[in-house]
C-alpha cells in the first residue's frame, strides 16, 4: 500500500509512523510518502521517520516530495495534515479576534473562519489532483483543521472523504485507564460537530456507566475539558473542551489575554522537536512530542485507514455527512458521530435524539459552517461578514463588520480575491 501524507513535514508525522511500525499487523503499508514545501522539514522528518521504521524492522520505504502530483501518484490513501500559513497564521488567528473582545482561536469564531478561507481552497486543489493521479479507489482522509468544514468541501465535491479528529479516541482511552478496562471495552454516545461535541453516555458490557465516571472522576474530567465540575454534573455529559469558548467566553478571552497564544507554545515545541529530529541517533518518538497535541492520532488514523481498506465493519466516531442521522440539520452537514467504517465509507449510527440544549447550538454553529463553506469557495467580503454574522461567538453586526475588516486584512496574501 502507498500512503501519503500532504504536510508531511509536520512535526506530527513521527506520531503516525510510530503507529504504522507498532500496528503493522494492522495496516500494511509498503511505502510512506511525506509531501511538504518546506525542504528542511521533509528532510529532518523523512529522516527520523525512516529510523524509526528501521529500529522496528518495518520494511516500508520513506519517500520526501515537494511535488503533490509525484507524492498522490498511485496512492492508495492520502492522509491530509496540512497547515496553510503555518504557526505564523495561526498565532495570528489567535491575536487579532482577541483586540476586538472575541476568542482567538484556530478552529472556532473568526480565526477559525480565516483558517478555514486559507485552507478549503488548497484542500480542493488536492483532491482534485488525487482524483485524476491516485488509485481510482483512493480514500482521503482530513485530519486538517477546521476538519467539519473541510470534509463537508471535500464531500461535497465528490471525493471519497472521511474526516478525522482525536477528541473522541483521547476519551476513550481515558474512561478505559480510569475503569480498569481495555479500551476495546468501552462504546461512547458522542454526538455533535467537530469540536463541538458532546459525550452522553459511555457503555462497557452493556451497562452506561457514565454516571461512576461523573461520580467517581468528575473533578479529573472537569479539568480536562477546562470547566466546573457543576456544569458537568449539572448536564449529566463531558462536553468537549472546545465548548468552553462557547460556555466560558468571556473567562477564555480573559485569560488569552494575560498569556501568550498555544501556537507561539506550539512554535517552540516544534523548534525544540525537529533540532531532535536532526539528531541521527534519534530512532524512537520523543516523548516531548506529546506536547504538541494530537495524542492517539497515530491509533485513530491506523483504525480508520484499516477499516476503509480491509472492510472490517467496526464502529468508530469519525466525520460524515448526516444524511437524517440529526433530522434537524441538512443531509450535507458534516457530523461527529459513531459510524460503521467499511469499503463502502463511514456509516453514521442512529444517535438517541439530541437534546435542545446540544441540539440549539449544534443547529447555530451547521448554519455558520454553511455560511464558511461558500465563503470560502467563492470568496467575497459579503460571504464573510454573513458568516461571521451567524456565528454564536461573534453575532453582532458592528462586531462582525469590523472582524471581517481585520480578517481580510490579515489574510490578504492567501486570499486573492481580498487583494
Amino acid at each position: 500500500m502507498r500512503l501519503t501524507v500532504i504536510g508531511g513535514g509536520s512535526t506530527y508525522t513521527p506520531e503516525l509512523v510510530d503507529g504504522f511500525a507498532r500496528l503493522r499487523e494492522v495496516l500494511p503499508v509498503d511505502e510512506l510518502v511525506l509531501v511538504d514545501p518546506d525542504p528542511r522539514r521533509l528532510e529532518l522528518v523523512g529522516g527520523v521517520s525512516r529510523r524509526m521504521l528501521a529500529k522496528a524492522g518495518h520494511p516500508a520505504t520513506v519517500t520526501t516530495t515537494s511535488d503533490v502530483d509525484a507524492g498522490v501518484t498511485g496512492a492508495d490513501v492520502v492522509l491530509l495534515q496540512l497547515r496553510v500559513g503555518g504557526q505564523a497564521a495561526r498565532n495570528r488567528d489567535e491575536t487579532w479576534p482577541l483586540e476586538c473582545g472575541c476568542v482567538g482561536q484556530e478552529t472556532t469564531g473568526a480565526g477559525g473562519l480565516a483558517k478555514a478561507l486559507r485552507t478549503v481552497p488548497v484542500v480542493l486543489d488536492i483532491a482534485e489532483r488525487i482524483r485524476t493521479l491516485a488509485a481510482p479507489d483512493a480514500w482521503i482522509v482530513d485530519f486538517t483543521n477546521p476538519v467539519g468544514i473541510v470534509t463537508r468541501a471535500l464531500l461535497q465535491a465528490g471525493h471519497r472523504a472521511v474526516g478525522l479528529c482525536n477528541v473522541a479516541i483521547g476519551f476513550e482511552r481515558a474512561f478505559a485507564e480510569m475503569l480498569g478496562v481495555t479500551y476495546d471495552q468501552v462504546t461512547l454516545d458522542h454526538v455533535g460537530l467537530n469540536h463541538l461535541t458532546w459525550i452522553r453516555g459511555v457503555e462497557v458490557g452493556g451497562t452506561d456507566v457514565l454516571p461512576q465516571l461523573l461520580a467517581e472522576h468528575g473533578a479529573e474530567l472537569a479539568e480536562r475539558v477546562e470547566m466546573p465540575l457543576s456544569l458537568l454534573q449539572d448536564l449529566g455529559v463531558i462536553p468537549s473542551y472546545y465548548l468552553r469558548y462557547f460556555y466560558l467566553h468571556d473567562v477564555v478571552v480573559s485569560e488569552q489575554r494575560t498569556r501568550g497564544t498555544r501556537a507561539a507554545a506550539v512554535a517552540a515545541i516544534e523548534s525544540q522537536l525537529l533540532d531532535m529530529y536532526a539528531d541521527p541517533t534519534v530512532d524512537t518518538k520523543p516523548v516531548l512530542l506529546e506536547q504538541r497535541g494530537g495524542a492517539y492520532y497515530s491509533e485513530a488514523a491506523v483504525d480508520l485507514l484499516a477499516s476503509l481498506l480491509g472492510d472490517r465493519g467496526d464502529t468508530q466516531v469519525v466525520n460524515v455527512a448526516n444524511n437524517g442521522t440529526m433530522p434537524f440539520l441538512p443531509d450535507d452537514a458534516v457530523i461527529e458521530v459513531p459510524a460503521v467504517v467499511g469499503l463502502h465509507g463511514a456509516r453514521p449510527l442512529p444517535v438517541a435524539p439530541v437534546e435542545p440544549l446540544f441540539a440549539g447550538l449544534i443547529g447555530h454553529v451547521t448554519g455558520y459552517e454553511n455560511l464558511a463553506l461558500d465563503a470560502a469557495v467563492n470568496g467575497g467580503r459579503s460571504r464573510v461578514e454573513k458568516a461571521l454574522l451567524a456565528h454564536p461567538l461573534v453575532g453582532q453586526l458592528e462586531l462582525a463588520t469590523g472582524l471581517t475588516d481585520r480578517l481580510l486584512a490579515e489574510n490578504a496574501a492567501f486570499l486573492p480575491w481580498a487583494r
